[in-house]
């Protein structure tokens, strides 16, 4: 950027288009229903899968809608506020980032019809921040409480949002992992249940299934086998007898022993 008497002087590469007024606002409505439209398909039960294939060729199928914008390149401004939207929602909920997209591009649908009615951008803005007032009093009064010990209903949620997810296979075993780690957490704060799901480490290891993951309460340290006469317990840890190791120390100690170097004193000859 360049300045001339005052004024700000831009240069652009070549081809650059530069839209301003109803015809950029048309341009960002427009980007960000094609996002809507492209995660529609992969919506409920009967909702197709979607084939990604990267730059590399590595190949994805999901048919989850935050793996789907993860994966794929948005350049456009707008598009990628609709993603973020998404990322949101997925992490403070960990669910429904299809449906808040879709709603999203729908909405953006609604008001462009209402702008080509001459309406002002800034009164259907204040329409939809009523409709959104509205919806969460509406949400407020149909809300259920759950109770902690209640598991089959705990266990109906944790279902419903593995549904859709690449491990929806092993949901049963996920779900009963999930709701047994979230109740070591859980804490009653001025009434209200809370946990802070960063309490919940999370390890992967690979080797077996997902139905053969486990909930360790307590700590894992993840320490390799270091004596080759280590043998393998009764599966849920490695025991190595107290001899072997006492052996060890002993032939390290030794060892370190010899690595010191020696003073040998010398014996003055005769005459010397």
């Amino acid at each position: 950027m360049a300045y001339m008497g005052g004024q700000p002087i831009i240069v652009l590469k070549e081809d650059t288009e530069r839209n301003r007024g109803k015809e950029a606002r048309k341009s960002n409505m427009m980007a960000a229903q094609i996002i809507a439209e492209v995660l529609k398909s992969t919506l409920g039960p009967r909702g197709m899968d979607k084939m990604l294939i990267d730059s590399l060729g590595d190949i994805t199928i999901t048919s989850d809608g935050a793996t789907v914008l993860e994966e794929i390149d948005v350049q456009h401004p707008a598009a990628k506020m609709l993603i973020e939207v998404a990322k949101t929602q997925d992490k403070e909920v960990g669910d429904g980032t299809t449906t808040a997209v879709i709603l999203a591009g729908e909405l953006l649908k609604k008001a462009s019809e209402l702008l080509e009615d001459n309406i002002h951008p800034s009164i259907i803005i204040a329409g939809y921040q009523k409709a959104a007032d509205k919806a969460i009093e509406t949400l407020e009064k149909t809300a259920l409480d759950v109770d902690l010990k209640d598991r089959e209903t705990l266990m109906k949620l944790s279902n419903t949002s593995m549904r859709s997810k690449a491990v929806s296979s092993a949901r049963e075993v996920l779900s009963n992992i999930v709701i047994d780690a979230i109740l070591q957490v859980v804490e009653t704060r001025d009434g209200q249940a809370s946990a802070d799901v960063e309490n919940v480490q999370i390890v992967k290891k690979e080797g077996k299934s997902l139905e053969e993951s486990e909930l360790i309460k307590g700590l894992i340290i993840d320490k390799e086998v270091l004596h080759r006469d280590a043998q393998k317990g009764d599966g849920r840890q490695d025991r190595v007898d107290r001899h072997s190791l006492r052996d060890r120390e002993d032939r390290v100690r030794r060892r370190d022993q010899d690595k010191k170097p020696r003073v040998h004193q010398g014996i003055p000859r005769p005459g010397v």
